[in-house]
């Protein structure tokens, strides 16, 4: 086999599986060529009984005398007993935030990261990324045993930088030890209101003190909205006597509002963008703000128990209990799985307007926004 040149690197065609084509004066030195036509330099060498795999560039923005350079320099700081700050954890780690960041919403990112900070680090940080091996993830796993919300929800995340080192050869292909660990399995936390239950919201938000929190909580239990979409709802989004969502946790969606959920906005001034302006900033209320105002809500209704997210799953119980179908509840929540949108085509845009016109005889004793 002849030495890697940049022609014959420019040369090689993708097959139908992924090959390594090795260099003939560098050990362990090659490029690999991905079905897609991708191209990537590679070193694979052995250090002290250990594999030692790294992906070095791509071709397309390094020559091979390039790549052929730093993997030397790779050599030499092996055999000198050097490590590959690149090859720990805490910077792959890093990496695939950045590629992942992009895709991921504001909100989840910044969730992510208190994972990956809280829980991640303080256990893989330190550690050369193919020396992870499955055992230290299920003990680390299993760690979390008291926390089993963080637990499942930062397993994910680490399966996500697992997958980035993979793609970069800094892990062998099929190797992500997170695949097969079972998650916890935790109570349900979904909490339903009942019929007296909304009555007694009804009556608490009819005599709450006026806040610009009241018409929002009121607007949740009439819409099944998740608390982020109505809080940060802009007027430019409301015509038409229906709401249409720029961006939702699903994309952009809408939500086909009752008469009593029009009567609340209606009820509302115009004095910002936002319909739920912050009294103190130029954006919308803070999240804190409205946490709250529910707080010392529910304490009045007698529903201490109760997330401002239960309002969500409730308003779909009710749609349900008033004769509604699952599928047309599902259409009303913005659900977007393969399965539900699947099943929700064979809905037309009247089945959604009258499970809203229901809902909104429902919770009609929550004020129906008649007071701001």
């Amino acid at each position: 086999m002849p030495r890697l040149t940049d022609a014959r690197v420019r040369d090689l065609r993708a097959r139908k599986t992924t090959r390594n084509v090795r260099d003939t004066t560098l050990a362990g030195f090659g490029v690999r060529v991905l079905p897609g036509g991708g191209k990537r330099f590679f070193l694979h060498s052995q250090h002290e009984g250990q594999r030692v795999w790294k992906i070095l560039g791509d071709p397309a923005t390094m020559s091979v005398a390039e790549a052929r350079a730093r993997a030397q320099a790779l050599l030499v700081s092996l055999r000198s007993g050097q490590r590959d700050g690149e090859m720990l954890f805490e910077r792959v780690a890093e990496e695939a935030f950045r590629r992942h960041g992009r895709q991921w919403k504001p909100g989840t990112l910044m969730v992510n990261r208190n994972y990956l900070k809280n829980h991640i680090l303080p256990r893989f940080a330190g550690q050369r990324i193919a020396d992870i091996t499955r055992q230290d993830v299920r003990d680390w796993f299993a760690a979390m045993h008291a926390t089993p919300v963080s637990a499942d929800r930062s397993m994910p995340v680490l399966s996500v930088i697992m997958t980035v080192a993979e793609m970069d050869g800094l892990r062998p292909e099929g190797s992500n030890p997170c695949k097969g660990i079972r998650r916890y399995r935790r109570r349900n936390r979904e909490r339903f209101l009942s019929e007296a239950e909304f009555g007694r919201l009804g009556a608490a938000l009819c005599c709450a003190a006026p806040s610009p929190a009241v018409p929002l909580i009121r607007l949740l239990a009439l819409t099944g909205c998740r608390s982020s979409e109505i809080r940060t709802l802009r007027w430019a989004e409301y015509r038409d006597g229906h709401i249409f969502l720029r961006d939702s946790k699903t994309g952009p969606r809408t939500v086909w509002l009752s008469e009593a959920a029009r009567r609340v906005l209606d009820a509302l001034a115009r004095t910002s963008p936002w319909v739920f302006p912050s009294v103190r900033g130029a954006g919308p209320m803070p999240g804190a703000t409205l946490t709250r105002a529910w707080f010392r809500l529910r304490v009045q209704a007698g529903l201490r128990d109760v997330r401002l997210h239960d309002l969500r799953h409730s308003y779909a119980s009710a749609a349900i209990a008033s004769g509604e179908t699952v599928l047309a509840a599902g259409r009303l929540l913005g659900h977007n799985s393969p399965e539900t949108t699947l099943k929700y085509a064979h809905h037309t845009q009247s089945d959604v307007e009258n499970a809203a016109a229901a809902m909104g005889a429902v919770l009609g004793g929550t004020g129906g926004g008649t007071r701001p």
